[in-house]
């Protein structure tokens, strides 16, 4: 077992997950598209030892993360092995397609029950700590996916159930159907939060504070656009330059208009004003709200992690601050 900071929980916040006993630390981590990915497993233990050093205990996964899917868990569960697992949230999913077939996909019970004692194989693990299922199943019934949940966290192989990328009001209906039917609730939700991508504020926030469930956002550096990298269009052996799956076009899109990149870099002034980097004023203002329990980070350096800690240095916005952001946003 390694031995890590004796300081690391003085160099964190953690929030509730809405009116939930679970804690999340402000930031953190996810293996999305880095470990098991394009990032082999060196920088993957590099990352995830310097990250619960700087108080991170959360490190969210799915099923089908890294390449080959599920390449993610086994990486990272290799390494948990020289961690503390009784001072880590590790969380998974299922709901995107993981193997071929009717059952390797959506929302089943065959589907959740089966992803997830694969998920523990590959981890390592007897148990996770929060478990989601990653997508709405618009051909399976709610009741079905839900009691799957339930009896998922009543075995002991999860402690709490999650969603992820619901609508607002189907996360109320789930949030209702489980509470009436005595089963376990939802403490959390994980939706696409960015600046540059607004509708939970609307849709799902609301929910989340009638109803005292956590909120983590997930991609709140918009896939990299919310950082220094592209303020000059996009640099050579960037993502954008190389990634040609839809959400690379997109990316891409965006920076061949002169009128976004003018409002990036006029957020990335007010900042500098601030005393923050892009990304760590992105961060902060993801954080702003009370509700929102964590901001989900990826990595493929120790120095992003560090840069995206030191966000916490400074989470206030005075209202001259987001009135100016959102005019900035307008002109995009």
């Amino acid at each position: 077992m390694k031995n890590f900071s004796p300081l690391r929980y003085e160099q964190m916040t953690y929030r509730k997950c809405g009116k939930w006993g679970l804690k999340l630390p402000l930031i953190s981590l996810g293996a999305w598209e880095t470990f098991g990915g394009y990032r082999g497993e060196e920088i993957a233990k590099e990352c995830l030892f310097r990250a619960f050093d700087l108080g991170i205990t959360h490190f969210d996964l799915a099923n089908n993360y890294g390449v080959p899917p599920g390449n993610a868990e086994q990486v990272v569960g290799k390494i948990l092995n020289e961690m503390p697992r009784d001072e880590l949230i590790i969380s998974s999913k299922a709901g995107y397609t993981m193997w071929p077939g009717p059952y390797g996909d959506w929302g089943s019970r065959k589907y959740l029950m089966a992803s997830l004692d694969q998920s523990l194989g590959r981890l390592g693990l007897d148990y996770v700590d929060i478990f989601y299922h990653h997508r709405p199943d618009p051909e399976t019934p709610l009741e079905e996916t839900l009691g799957a949940l339930n009896d998922i966290v009543r075995s002991g192989k999860a402690l709490y159930a999650g969603i992820s990328n619901y609508p607002g009001a189907l996360t109320e209906q789930a949030i209702a159907m489980m509470s009436e039917r005595g089963w376990a609730p939802i403490i959390i939700h994980q939706p696409r939060y960015h600046m540059l991508d607004r509708q939970i504020e609307a849709d799902l926030l609301p929910v989340a504070k009638r109803d005292g469930i956590g909120v983590i956002a997930f991609s709140p550096l918009a896939s990299g656009l919310l950082t220094d990298k592209y303020l000059n269009g996009i640099p050579e052996g960037s993502r954008a330059a190389f990634d040609h799956t839809i959400g690379g076009h997109r990316i891409r899109g965006k920076l061949d208009r002169e009128s976004f990149l003018h409002s990036l870099r006029g957020l990335n002034d007010l900042a500098a004003a601030r005393g923050q980097s892009l990304a760590q004023m992105a961060l902060a203002w993801v954080l702003r709200w009370p509700e929102m329990t964590s901001a989900l980070i990826g990595a493929s350096r120790v120095e992003q992690i560090e840069e995206n800690v030191a966000a916490l240095n400074n989470l206030e916005f005075n209202g001259e601050e987001l009135t100016q952001i959102d005019r900035l946003l307008e002109l995009s």
